[in-house]
């Protein structure tokens, strides 16, 4: 072989290297954004199933905080998987899954209020109305604690027809 031909070689295997190392990269950077995005009623995690990223969802009442569930008391409602820091907030979930679930799915309502299904943050929420609200950001949080009738107003009016754009 020639050097011309063997410096082409090595130039189209080089070429050959970055286009496959481009791609094995591109899908990990934009699972980022697929991760922060939500196609789904409930917002539950991809890979492994869980609800609200393993936060139990009555520790929000009875605690007062946001606080992980733990695997030794899970529940399955809604298509998710739930996790509760002990048997009796499970069993008050279970009893009630549409007072202590997060509205919305858990996502954004002031995301649902722009008709935008916007992942709520389990660390960024807010109890209005004996209600569990999850938010994207902490400027929406402060958004709809400034005037929660008027953005839940705006959410319920568009959650029908977003709904409907959502999978089971």
């Amino acid at each position: 072989m020639t050097a011309q031909r063997q410096e082409g070689n090595a130039l189209r295997h080089g070429l050959a290297t970055i286009g496959l190392a481009a791609l094995l990269l591109w899908p990990a950077g934009s699972l980022a954004w697929a991760e922060g995005a939500t196609t789904q009623r409930i917002v539950v995690d991809r890979h492994t199933g869980l609800a609200i990223d393993g936060f139990d969802p009555v520790a929000y009442f009875t605690d007062g905080e946001a606080r992980s569930g733990v695997a030794d008391f899970e529940a399955t409602a809604a298509g998710a998987i739930w996790r509760f820091r002990g048997a009796s907030n499970r069993a008050a979930f279970l009893s009630h899954p549409g007072i202590y679930a997060p509205q919305f799915g858990g996502h954004d309502p002031v995301g649902i209020a722009r008709g935008v299904p916007l992942r709520g943050n389990p660390t960024i929420w807010l109890i209005s109305g004996q209600r569990l609200y999850l938010f994207s950001r902490q400027e929406d949080r402060d958004a709809f604690a400034a005037d929660p009738e008027r953005i839940l107003a705006q959410a319920q009016q568009q959650w029908p027809a977003l709904l409907a754009t959502l999978a089971e």
